[in-house]
């Protein structure tokens, strides 16, 4: 007879155990839904929130992109945790078709961000189909193209070393 693994909600994970950012510096609270290639996550916004804004009430928008590249950091963890290996960095190389219909995540109020990839190249570049909801209707959304790499180290040392060399 085999045993099988408990089953665990999603909910119950901790996002510190998926992506490679630690505190303060993580601005998704809980991991809701995980499909293949897709998850959703939710932000709660308090005056604890990272770039929380007392003028504003609340975060301003453009945090959002953050919240987009956070969500997507957690799908590749969970991924990465699904096929034992380890939690690795990741570069957010730019964006496209950015619209925010909000200009501020406002105290008090709960978001959830879907990130879909769309695409994915076996060398690490990703696109991924961004959305933020706020009681189910798209407050922000864009397409995200994210690298990454193998080799963190590796990647970030011949980066400097191609800096150099063109400075020469």
């Amino acid at each position: 007879m085999s045993q099988t693994s408990p089953h665990y909600p999603l909910m119950d994970l901790d996002v510190a155990d998926y992506i490679p950012h630690r505190k303060p510096m993580i601005l998704i609270d809980l991991l809701l839904e995980h499909q293949e290639d897709t998850l959703l996550t939710q932000t709660c916004i308090s005056e604890n929130s990272a770039y929380f804004d007392t003028k504003l009430a609340g975060v301003p928008n453009y945090v959002g992109i953050e919240y987009m590249a956070q969500s997507i950091a957690a799908l590749a963890g969970i991924e990465a945790k699904a096929a034992l290996q380890p939690i690795r960095i990741g570069f957010l190389l730019g964006t496209r078709k950015l619209k925010f219909d909000i200009d501020t995540f406002i105290q008090g109020e709960t978001y959830q961000t879907r990130v879909s990839r769309l695409y994915q190249e076996d060398n690490g570049l990703a696109v991924f189909d961004c959305q933020i909801l706020h009681q189910g209707k798209i407050v922000a959304q864009a397409n995200i193209n994210v690298f990454q790499p193998q080799d963190t180290q590796a990647y970030i040392s011949e980066s400097i070393q191609g800096r150099e060399e063109a400075q020469l």
